[in-house]
């Protein structure tokens, strides 16, 4: 091992795991044991708490900044918990021209990269597909899927409903602002003006999280610049 600097990365598939560091430990302990023990503890780290195909993952892309401005490495224990999304994977990564290595198979190239992402994609269709034709087989039997079946739905449920998309939208837009936080005041001390730093996020390959007709990242803005900052700052005195 030499004295490379790496960032790590770890990632947990629901907010339970996340909570009681069931597989967080163990990711963690596997990179402990690839930079020789813990004699090169990472610069950072860095963990999501989401779904493997969803790319919109703050965790992530903030490792990924970190990554640029100290030249590190990423590191992550298994390859599965980079990316299961191919098209993320060389889009963002291969964008922003970062290195990678995963602690459990190190000798990984581009090649085999490939050909792994190519099939969990396709297992994850077949899931995809097993599941619909299991439920349209319970729908032919007569069973009622779903929830309530009212013309409409107990106002209670609405508000219930409408009051917890709320308060997750909100938590994510301020997890967001406080990870992209670091290398925004990094571009204010370098006297970048909004529009300065809305295109060297662009340049770098980083995106808002708000996405268009398309379904595609959003491009940065003066006022998206600035309603980041103002939302990292409220949530930080909060």
């Amino acid at each position: 091992m030499t004295t490379e600097r790496f960032v790590a990365y770890y990632r947990v598939s629901t907010a339970k795991q996340g909570a009681s560091g069931l597989g967080l430990e163990a990711q963690r302990e596997t990179v402990r044991q690839y930079l020789c023990n813990g004699g090169y503890p990472p610069l950072a780290e860095f963990t999501d708490i989401e779904s493997g195909a969803n790319a919109d993952r703050p965790g992530i892309a903030a490792a990924i900044l970190h990554c640029q401005m100290t030249g590190a490495r990423l590191v992550v224990a298994k390859f599965d918990r980079l990316s299961r999304d191919a098209e993320f994977f060389y889009g963002r990564f291969k964008r922003t021209g970062i290195r990678w290595v995963a602690a459990d198979n190190p000798d990984m190239n581009e090649l085999t990269a490939d050909v792994m992402m190519a099939v969990a994609k396709h297992e994850r269709l077949l899931a995809s597909q097993r599941t619909k034709a299991a439920l349209a087989a319970a729908k032919a039997r007569g069973v009622k899927l779903g929830g309530y079946r009212g013309k409409h739905a107990p106002l209670d449920v609405l508000a219930a409903n409408a009051a917890k998309g709320v308060v997750t939208k909100k938590a994510k837009a301020d997890e967001f602002a406080t990870r992209l936080l670091p290398k925004m005041r990094e571009m204010q001390d370098r006297g970048l003006s909004l529009n300065a730093m809305a295109k060297e996020l662009d340049a770098i390959g980083f995106r808002t999280k708000q996405r268009g007709k398309s379904g595609e990242e959003g491009r940065w803005t003066a006022t998206a610049v600035r309603r980041v900052l103002a939302r990292a700052d409220a949530s930080k005195a909060a």
